[in-house]
């Protein structure tokens, strides 16, 4: 597979701040390219994350990894939806009335973390059904849509190679944000949307591990495969240079464990699966970089807050903290990663190595 010289035509982080209240829109440029799954989050308030991508598409179609309400709950009152169109170098954030506050509200500060898939979409047989797949095989990154049973089920996800991370929702119907991890092993599953430890689960087709060209699925759960749902997921695979899906344990200690990815990170994503802990989520481009001090919630649509540093550096990342999620002695953390820059490549690196 070819070396990904510039992450950020595949993963990109934007910034921006609110513009208008209700009836406004704005487009929002400098992504790079036109965005698949675009993931947004207010800095200055409290609101719910947004979600939407181009399977679900735009318009009405918002999920919020905070809270396990079905795809468009709390909607009615808001015509066009929170991303009216997904753009050649962004996308356009709508006002609205009073869910503004989540994409476009004047003067509040917003991150978006935005993946490209495919830009389209596609049947895909390799399962025992049916799926709708949107994959980017280079950057090793797949949108896949599927009709629950209650059967078990193989689904395909298009990406030629074992994903290491999927995130499951539940379109139809309140339900949890399932969360499969290669390092936690097919038995056990996290929770997007809330604070739990691992959790052993049968969902993943009782035992079964997701390979090169389907994952498996039990039949009859609500969060992953029930008849009458339909379903969203998220597939990661690693990609050299680019992503890196792995777990490390703490140390308890303000020099905390260092990370090594293979590249200098745009984006970390954590969790503790040991202990009773919020998901965390960091990024290069806001504020606090570097060390990284400014971190947002998957889980809670809390503001964005100060606290639980960590140093990225070229080749990964440094825990500078005691914290619980982070460092907590002992205990196995979770993480995603996507580059900023490669530690070899054509492009240059500029932080510091360890």
């Amino acid at each position: 597979m070819a070396q990904i010289n510039k992450p950020s035509e595949h993963f990109n982080t934007k910034l921006y701040t609110g513009n208008g209240a209700s009836g406004s829109t704005q487009a929002i440029t400098g992504v790079g390219f036109q965005p698949d799954l675009v993931w947004i989050k207010s800095r200055t308030t409290s609101a719910r994350h947004v979600l939407q991508d181009v399977i679900r598409g735009t318009g009405d179609h918002k999920l919020s990894s905070n809270e396990a309400q079905y795809e468009g709950f709390d909607e009615n009152d808001w015509a066009g939806g929170y991303i009216s169109s997904f753009d050649n170098d962004g996308f356009t954030a709508n006002g609205g009335t009073s869910n503004a506050s989540m994409v476009n509200n004047s003067g509040t500060n917003y991150a978006s973390w935005n993946w490209l898939a495919n830009g389209s979409t596609a049947s895909n047989t390799d399962g025992s059904i049916t799926s709708t797949v949107s994959a980017n095989t280079t950057s090793g990154f797949s949108i896949v849509s599927y009709a629950g049973s209650s059967s078990n089920i193989t689904v395909g996800h298009g990406l030629g190679v074992t994903p290491k991370m999927i995130i499951f929702k539940n379109r139809t119907s309140s339900s949890s944000w399932t969360v499969y991890h290669e390092s936690l092993g097919n038995g056990h599953r996290l929770v997007l949307n809330n604070t739990n430890a691992k959790e052993s689960t049968n969902q993943f087709s009782f035992g079964t591990s997701p390979t090169s060209s389907v994952f498996a699925l039990g039949g009859g759960y609500g969060d992953v495969n029930t008849s009458g749902a339909n379903y969203i997921a998220y597939c990661f695979a690693e990609i050299k240079g680019f992503s890196k899906f792995g777990s490390y344990k703490g140390n308890g200690n303000t020099d905390g464990t260092f990370v090594y990815t293979g590249f200098k990170p745009a984006f970390v994503m954590v969790k503790n699966t040991t202990n009773i802990t919020d998901w965390w989520m960091k990024d290069s481009k806001r504020p606090g970089y570097n060390q990284v001090n400014d971190l947002l919630y998957p889980n809670l649509s809390n503001a964005e807050e100060h606290g639980g540093d960590i140093d990225i550096v070229s080749n990964g990342f440094k825990v500078r903290t005691t914290a619980t999620n982070t460092n907590e002695n002992g205990n196995i953390i979770i993480y995603m990663a996507f580059a900023e820059a490669p530690l070899v490549g054509t492009n240059g690196v500029t932080a510091k190595a360890r």
